[in-house]
């Protein structure tokens, strides 16, 4: 899940990214609503955390203005103006949620979790593969009855490859939905972090390489880990 941060208190914005990226999130960041135009434009995200009093204006005009264009990503405003009338017009504006500041972190990563679940309703709180159990909630994979022990960015891709189950998951999918602006999408982060979680998931493979075009888990081999 890709997220990005509008906040322009660098402390801050660093302390909020940082949280999210531990917590398995891929997070940009800016600090102007016009950099933050730009991004929202080029990428793709599951969650907006948007500061209101910015340097080039109010956080709350580029929720009004992304509304208007026909974006539909949840808005969680992180704001210090905590008044009634603050609150309802970020609602009235597009807001999907609204935290004030000061806040304790794991309350902004449950309500950006929540918010990122809304976006792909109707979500399962598990997905299951043959004998792969990944519960999504509680953010734990076993195989056999036996917990496995996945970073978060190994968990980030057995998510999505396996909400995809049938499909072709591209590397540029991944890199888009699982990496931030860090990436480098030309490296082989990808390739590595999927061999890492081969190794983890053991045998029999459930990933698949399709060549020239991504990752699979195909409906035959989860057939055959049942049968086994």
């Amino acid at each position: 899940m890709r997220v990005l941060v509008l906040e322009d208190d660098q402390q801050l914005c660093r302390e909020v990214t940082e949280g999210l990226r531990s917590a398995g999130f891929a997070v940009d960041h800016a600090h102007h609503i016009a950099d933050a135009d730009f991004k929202i434009a080029i990428n793709r995200y599951d969650c907006l955390v948007i500061d209101r009093g910015l340097p080039d204006g109010d956080g709350l005009d580029l929720v009004a203005g992304a509304r208007r264009a026909g974006h539909t990503v949840p808005v969680l405003m992180l704001t210090g103006r905590d008044g009634l009338h603050d609150r309802l017009a970020g609602f009235e504006q597009g807001a999907d949620d609204y935290l004030t500041k000061p806040f304790a972190l794991p309350e902004l990563v449950m309500r950006v979790r929540a918010l990122c679940r809304r976006r792909e309703q109707p979500a399962a709180a598990r997905i299951v593969l043959g004998d792969i159990d990944i519960d999504l909630m509680r953010r734990r994979v076993t195989r056999g009855g036996i917990l496995l022990s996945l970073t978060p960015k190994e968990f980030a891709v057995l998510e999505l490859i396996a909400s995809r189950r049938g499909s072709v998951v591209s590397r540029t999918d991944l890199i888009e939905c699982c990496w931030d602006e860090m990436a480098e999408p030309a490296s082989n982060v990808v390739d590595a972090v999927v061999a890492k979680l081969r190794r983890k998931l053991g045998e029999p493979c459930v990933i698949e390489t399709v060549r020239g075009s991504g990752f699979l888990i195909s409906g035959e081999a989860v057939s055959g880990m049942a049968q086994r």
